[in-house]
């Protein structure tokens, strides 16, 4: 997820994470693997079952947008580091790039992920695998059940209704929330044009008019749980999954028009010297019991890419597990526009936090 879902939410737990140490072990302790990863990536409980199965220290460190990890690896000395996870959707640019290894498709359970995030458009660089999908989760409606009608918020319509003014949080992210936008009014994200943003753009005003604030995830999560709004728009599982355990009623769903699909993966370092155990190590990750952890993440959760991840009936109930099939069919990956279009929706987003 180019916007970084739930990584802002993370910078308040961060600290869980551990600084990227140095490429190898010294003084005949364990082997140490460095990965750059997203903070969901930084749990104790995710990387201690590698670790002690393989005598090797995992040092992480997270990040914020694919741009920051690129500066870091260009900073980089070759060997620093062996592993990557990073928006599936920027797979492409990275590999091409140059900072990713080629992988071997059989050394992956590919029957077992969910047919759609297979995306081998995403994985594949001339017929190449260079990353695997790891998780994935929606850009779509939170909520609080005890203080809005929960069949409401499968209804987009819903946000532009009078009962709800002044109760309603914008997550801050152009990307999502215009192309959110656009599947209220009928289009299919893929298919915008600058020739669509004015009424894009007129839509986005009335909902800035029923809204009582416009923030980043901590803001509009914090807003959510306190009680100062009853709905986030952009939100999803990651805002509300870790909080059901205080307060059952927040909630999340993907109206029935359909939402935004955000998706991670995780690849090999190019210049990594110990290739087979980053192998070894995304092996581990998109395992079912990797899955697992990496799914209920303390930083966040979110769905598993593989089917066969071992969560407890309650975790799936709180992922909506039943409900993937309907919600991935009825999902858009994230719209990535060419640089013009890009700039002239972060425009129309831009007077929209303006008015």
């Amino acid at each position: 997820m180019r916007l970084r879902v739930g990584v802002v939410l993370v910078s308040v737990l961060a600290l869980v994470g551990v600084a990227c140490g140095g490429g190898g072990s010294g003084g005949g302790g364990p082997t140490e693997l460095n990965a750059l990863v997203w903070c969901d990536h930084t749990d104790p409980e995710l990387l201690r079952p590698f670790e002690e199965a393989n005598d090797v220290k995992v040092n992480v460190k997270d990040y914020e947008g694919t741009g920051v990890a690129l500066g870091i690896l260009e900073q980089s000395q070759p060997g620093d580091w062996d592993v990557f996870v990073v928006d599936s959707v920027d797979v492409p640019r990275v590999a091409e790039a140059g900072w990713l290894a080629e992988l071997n498709p059989d050394d992956f359970p590919w029957d077992d992920f969910f047919p759609q995030v297979r995306m081998p458009e995403m994985h594949y660089v001339d017929g190449k695998l260079y990353a695997v999908p790891e998780k994935f989760g929606y850009n779509v409606i939170s909520y609080n059940a005890d203080k809005v009608d929960p069949q409401d918020m499968r209804d987009l319509d819903s946000l532009w209704d009078p009962k709800y003014r002044g109760r309603i949080a914008v997550y801050d992210y152009y990307i999502p929330l215009i192309e959110l936008v656009a599947i209220s009014l009928g289009m299919k994200p893929s298919d915008i044009t600058e020739a669509d943003l004015p009424k894009i753009a007129e839509r986005l005003a009335a909902l800035k008019e029923q809204a009582a604030l416009t923030g980043d995830v901590v803001t509009t999560q914090t807003a959510l749980a306190t009680g100062e709004v009853d709905i986030i728009v952009g939100g999803g599982e990651f805002v509300t999954a870790g909080l059901k355990a205080e307060n059952p009623a927040l909630d999340w769903v993907l109206p029935d028009q359909g939402g935004i699909r955000w998706q991670q993966a995780i690849g090999v370092v190019a210049t990594s010297e110990k290739k087979d155990l980053a192998t070894k190590f995304v092996q581990y990750i998109v395992s079912p019991e990797g899955q697992a952890r990496l799914a209920t993440s303390s930083c966040y959760w979110a769905m598993p890419a593989n089917s066969k991840a071992t969560l407890t009936e309650e975790q799936k109930q709180t992922l909506r597990w039943d409900e993937q099939p309907a919600f991935i069919e009825n999902s858009y990956p994230y719209f990535i526009p060419d640089p013009e279009l890009d700039a002239a929706m972060l425009d129309v987003w831009t007077e929209f936090l303006a008015g």
